[in-house]
């Protein structure tokens, strides 16, 4: 059998026609269940690259057609991988808007650094193609409405990488508390307490060979290259500033909140917001705190969100309990568990796996839920969204309200550890100009989400 003819029955499986045209194994498809998908992997780092591959081997017939990177290190060794893998090479591109052109793709997986997210997606919509993109979805509040509007405006499936949305045990867990077992709400406290060390800044440097920087920075401002934003091999330090990320909030703390919000019904925007942070822990001079400490005011119950990388005794769920639905770790030392406080019980709730317990009067246990890691679950759910036209378990409009979480108690932290209210219709804040001007940043010429998508 000839190596061509080989990929392509391994890759299309037994869907009865030839789904192959003058594309060739990329050709697109998708009607149906049984039809293909053809994907793009824009930003070939190592969250992107292993869970397009994993889709593609949970799911059938779907391919990937093209690996697009402004690294040409991380692009080869992507292609290389998805080769290793799936049995064929996809083809390179430098330029995101190559892929949006392509009419073959059907939908794209952006997993770039964060201050890419917004407006990858923006155009992706624009060019009618679907896409999942990766937490945080946004690096302010007025984005993560620009892409609410893209997709609902081009009919786009968009899945945002909060896989906690298609964990079977998050949606036990908000069954519990829905049916009243644990009483009213009166409290939720949220933690993304993760160790670390003193940061130090880095000179600049030449730009690497193999690199685009203008691109790579994209919509934030031009800087000179600078091996503490990035690495040609690694994920690189980016997460330190605002420019393309909301620190440790939005890496970790995102998935924490959001998972909080489903199981508590998803509710919308807080109407106040408290914020306190700062360098204390090790004395570090990045512009993202160290440790901080955001209190939002739902009306009904407060939430507290306590995150940083001071606390090196602080762990999270282990893997071999993500993987065991029969195991729950040791919640006083879990780094990145929700309590919810109700007046029949205290819930604690796992992040990535981990599960729920209910434990009443003297620590008894009430009612427990196990769970395991939902990557598996979340990139099923993309692929049947894209094929029967559902909306996704993580859909923008949910991880907008989670990520603008991050950007209201950045914001307050921001403007002086202050206290803020917020307007949930018009999502401005209530008297503060100072604080209203961080929902929305400048952007680059030939890189801005306009006004009307």
């Amino acid at each position: 059998m000839e190596r061509r003819n080989f990929i392509e029955k391994a890759v299309i499986g037994t869907a009865g026609i030839s789904l192959v045209n003058s594309s060739g194994l990329f050709a697109s498809t998708i009607i149906g269940a049984n039809d293909k998908i053809v994907l793009a992997l824009i930003g070939s780092g190592g969250r992107g690259t292993p869970t397009i591959i994993n889709t593609c081997k949970l799911n059938a017939n779907v391919v990937i057609k093209t690996i697009c990177d402004v690294n040409d290190v991380k692009a080869a060794k992507a292609i290389n991988e998805v080769e290793k893998a799936l049995g064929y090479r996809p083809q390179r591109s430098h330029n995101m808007k190559e892929v949006f052109n392509d009419k073959d793709i059907d939908a794209v997986w952006i997993s770039t650094p964060e201050h890419w997210h917004a407006l990858a997606t923006v155009w992706a919509c624009q060019a009618g193609k679907d896409v999942y993109v990766e937490k945080n979805p946004t690096v302010s509040v007025w984005e993560g409405r620009k892409m609410v509007e893209a997709a609902k405006k081009y009919n786009r499936i968009v899945q945002v990488g909060f896989q906690n949305r298609s964990a079977p045990y998050a949606f036990s867990a908000r069954e519990y508390i829905k049916s009243g077992k644990l009483g009213q709400i009166v409290h939720v406290k949220s933690y993304n307490m993760l160790g670390g060390s003193k940061w130090a800044p880095q000179p600049d440097a030449p730009v690497p060979a193999g690199l685009d920087w203008d691109q790579w920075l994209g919509p934030a401002p031009f800087v000179p290259y600078n091996p503490g934003i990035h690495d040609m091999n690694e994920r690189g330090g980016w997460g330190n500033f605002w420019a393309y990320s909301g620190g440790h909030m939005a890496d970790d703390a995102s998935h924490v909140l959001d998972l909080a919000r489903m199981v508590l019904g998803d509710p919308g925007h807080p109407k106040a917001i408290y914020g306190w942070g700062g360098n204390n822990a090790w004395g570090s001079n990045r512009e993202v705190p160290e440790i901080q400490t955001i209190t939002y005011d739902f009306e009904k119950f407060a939430l507290t969100c306590v995150s940083g990388n001071a606390t090196n005794y602080m762990k999270k769920t282990p893997q071999n309990i993500r993987m065991d639905p029969t195991l729950f770790p040791d919640w006083r030392t879990n780094a990145t568990r929700t309590e919810i406080y109700g007046t029949e019980g205290l819930m604690y709730l796992g992040r990535h796996g981990g599960g729920w317990q209910v434990k009443g009067e003297d620590s008894v246990l009430i009612a427990q839920g196990g769970g395991i890691f939902p990557d598996n679950d979340h990139q099923k759910d993309f692929i049947e969204s894209l094929r029967t036209r559902k909306n996704p378990n993580g859909d923008v409009e949910q991880a907008h309200l989670s990520a603008s979480l991050i950007h209201l108690g950045n914001i307050a932290y921001r403007v002086g550890n202050n206290q803020l209210n917020f307007n949930g219709v018009t999502e401005k804040f209530i008297g503060n100009e100072a604080a209203n001007k961080l929902l929305r940043r400048s952007y680059r010429e030939n890189y801005k989400i306009q006004d009307k998508v």
